[in-house]
């Protein structure tokens, strides 16, 4: 009779798809790196609690809060920078130099953006405290996690819960008050009697506060934020990063059975396995086992490990902000250093410098006022019976000025010498000669032309097939003008 033989075909590393999460609570430490925390958190909260309310005068007729995107009027406001619909290439440049920043950082210092400055690091660090104030520290909240409800618990809960979502409100608040003058809008909000869009967005914006800063925490980190992949292709082997320094730390071992393998001459590091670094850390990494996907780089596990080494007597800065290179040279026996400034620094910093000094120019010299020029297609000619040609165009007048101004309109060659013959005639003008018009136009508004260009042909067939002609335009004051080229065709 024969066997029958099964074969296990599962592969050991399958494994679900999803994991479910688990709970991290992170406990209380002091050090240098929780003193930089604390001020980033307070400088950037402030800034952006505060901002709205900061005013700047702009003269009459114009808002005077300092920060201000007005939909009303299609103009952003950042104190004496005033940014206009069409010139919506500053916001990408801005967003080039951010991204330029935010690569230079961690060529620098690895993910010291995601560590410090990034909002839901600081929202859920504001968080976190809320939470440690008023249920205690890390072994309180576990032994309340782990025990029946009680009413102290209970009332805990409700305060943190209601402490947070006034938080998130806030958040929410201060955020649609960058979109109106901030104290009308508060005053609006608190008598019920503001837009429905301010609330809905209040709405919105107060649930995502509440929900990923107080509840998915580091899960927006490891599965939400795409910056740790993109960050781990560009770090290099210079670049800064929080490092357990396992030349010095292995073996690991108690603390006592150190001391006892040290007297015997044999090797000891000095990481005592007291998992002090893991149980700081807001994310759960231990830091001993390498650079990981969840590690921002905040430092917290230093200030740990730096507590713990200066209790049993041995030098600080087991773990410290190091790189792998310098790791790998203390191993082999040679000198360290840090190289910050090396070929990627350098070019991401001129790279920011190129693309800023672009800027900064362009927003010094621009001008207040605009014109675009369009040619008839169809007929791109007409003659008249006296044997002259004209040319039709549409042009389009703009005044960025608050301020209602007049404008001289005018034609030329590229050269600037006058056209040979040419009059200038357009419907609607306030004031005309033969070489140029004169128009009124509103504050904060465009005009729309219609322009004609008017040239004998004498003898007959004279005229040039095409030619480039420039309108320009000139207020009332001399000091804005702006031109556009376009063809005269004579034949």
């Amino acid at each position: 009779m024969g066997t029958t033989r099964v074969i296990d075909t599962t592969d050991p590393d399958d494994g679900p798809l999803f994991a479910a999460q688990k709970k991290i609570y992170p406990q209380k430490v002091q050090g240098t790196f929780r003193r930089i925390k604390w001020i980033v958190l307070v400088v950037t909260l402030g800034i952006y609690y505060l901002l709205p309310f900061i005013r700047w005068d702009r003269g009459p007729g114009a808002p005077d809060q300092a920060v201000l995107i007005d939909f009303s009027t299609t103009r952003f406001y950042f104190f004496f920078i005033e940014i206009w619909p069409q010139e919506f290439y500053y916001i990408t440049g801005l967003l080039i130099v951010a991204a330029l920043a935010l690569f230079l950082m961690n060529a620098v210092a690895g993910r010291v953006w995601c560590g410090y400055l990034c909002p839901q690091t600081v929202w859920t660090d504001l968080f976190l405290t809320v939470e440690r104030f008023i249920e205690g520290d890390r072994r309180e909240r576990i032994k309340r996690d782990n025990s029946p409800l009680t009413l102290d618990t209970v009332m805990r809960r409700i305060a943190k819960h209601s402490v947070w979502i006034i938080i998130a409100w806030w958040t929410g608040g201060a955020w649609v008050l960058y979109f109106a003058d901030a104290p009308t809008l508060v005053r609006e909000l608190a008598t019920f009697t503001a837009p429905a869009s301010a609330y809905i967005w209040i709405g919105i914006l107060t649930f995502t506060t509440y929900t990923l800063a107080g509840h998915m925490r580091e899960q927006v980190c490891l599965y939400m934020c795409p910056w740790p992949r993109i960050q781990a292709a560009l770090t290099d082997e210079d670049a800064l990063n929080v490092t357990y320094r396992y030349d010095r730390g292995e073996p690991r071992g108690p603390l006592k059975r150190s001391a006892v393998l040290r007297e015997k001459g044999e090797p000891a590091g000095d990481c005592i396995d007291c998992f002090q670094c893991v149980n700081v850390c807001p994310t759960g990494v231990d830091i001993r086992e390498g650079s990981q996907l969840g590690c921002i780089q905040c430092g917290l596990c230093i200030d740990a490990c730096d507590t713990v080494m200066e209790k049993i007597g041995r030098p600080t800065r087991l773990i410290a902000y190091d790189t792998d290179r310098n790791v790998q040279a203390r191993m082999e026996g040679k000198p360290t250093r840090v190289r910050i400034i090396r070929w990627r620094t350098v070019i991401y910093a001129l790279i920011i410098a190129v693309v800023g000094s672009a800027m900064i120019y362009t927003l010094a010299t621009r001008s207040t006022t605009g014109i675009s020029v369009l040619h008839d297609r169809n007929p791109i000619l007409v003659r008249l019976t006296d044997g002259s040609v004209r040319n039709a165009y549409t042009l389009r007048l703009i005044n960025k000025y608050r301020d209602a101004r007049t404008f001289t309109l005018s034609i030329s060659r590229p050269d600037g010498t006058l056209l040979p013959g040419a009059t200038l005639s357009a419907i609607g003008n306030e004031n005309a000669s033969d070489e140029r018009v004169t128009f009124t136009i509103g504050p904060d508004q465009t005009r729309e032309v219609r322009a004609f260009v008017t040239v004998h042909d004498e003898p007959r067939g004279s005229l040039p097939a095409a030619e480039q002609v420039v309108f320009n335009i000139t207020d009332d004051s001399g000091t804005a003008r702006a031109s556009a080229v376009d063809h005269f065709f004579g034949q």
